[in-house]
């Protein structure tokens, strides 16, 4: 009776072991990103690769998206507001983020002007492109939409944290956010079916219709 007893114990403390650990886990990863049960991030919105078919624009995303994710914006969380970047250590960091599906390489090096644009027409250059860390930036970020539908991408709907749980807290105040504003738009504008990322369609998206000198549309 006495091993049966400490074979009962022995057991019950390994699952409460297992348990207290987990638990450890969950609040480690909710610190930033995380949403509804953090153990269950990575998110599961997908998209299939981007070298055919539906796609989001590049020239957007480099010009006007990836700089949101450096920029020092305020959160607020449990009523308090304070600082930080979507690239933060802890937060969608590469290497030391926990927040869900969204990666950031902070030190991405941007993508020539001359190369974006010989990009639409010239395949190698588009697979060089291919290969940078600013194109795993826009990988990742684009994993985390629905293409064509802002309230249904996480990309949009965390950091307003609309009908979602969001780790990091609320980082726009409302969908009037300028950052806010451009994430809808590139969202909302994929380049049409049959076209790449790269396509010269996406120039609309600046005034003038240039990525190298206009300015990013919001409406």
């Amino acid at each position: 009776m006495t091993m049966k007893l400490s074979k009962m114990t022995l057991s019950l403390g390994v699952r409460a072991g297992a348990m207290a650990n987990a638990t450890l886990a969950a609040a480690l990863l909710a610190g930033c990103g995380g949403g509804g049960d953090p153990l269950t991030n990575p998110g599961n919105v997908t998209n299939p690769t981007t070298t055919g078919g539906a796609s989001l624009a590049f020239p957007y995303f480099e010009k006007c998206i990836f700089p949101i994710f450096l920029k020092q914006l305020p959160i607020t969380q449990n009523g308090v507001t304070s600082t930080n970047t979507c690239a933060g250590s802890g937060c969608h960091d590469s290497n030391t983020g926990t927040g869900g599906a969204l990666r950031v390489i902070v030190a991405a090096s941007a993508v020539a002007d001359s190369d974006l644009t010989a990009a639409a027409t010239d395949s190698a250059t588009a697979t060089a492109i291919r290969a940078t860390d600013m194109y795993k930036n826009f990988y990742s970020a684009q994993g985390v939409t629905v293409f064509g539908s802002p309230l249904q991408s996480r990309l949009f709907d965390k950091p307003l944290v609309l009908n979602v749980l969001h780790g990091g807290g609320r980082i726009f105040a409302s969908e009037d956010d300028p950052n806010a504003k451009l994430i809808n738009y590139w969202i909302s504008h994929p380049v049409p079916n049959g076209q790449d990322e790269f396509s010269s369609s996406s120039y609309s998206m600046f005034t003038p219709a240039d990525p190298a000198t206009g300015t990013c549309n919001t409406q």
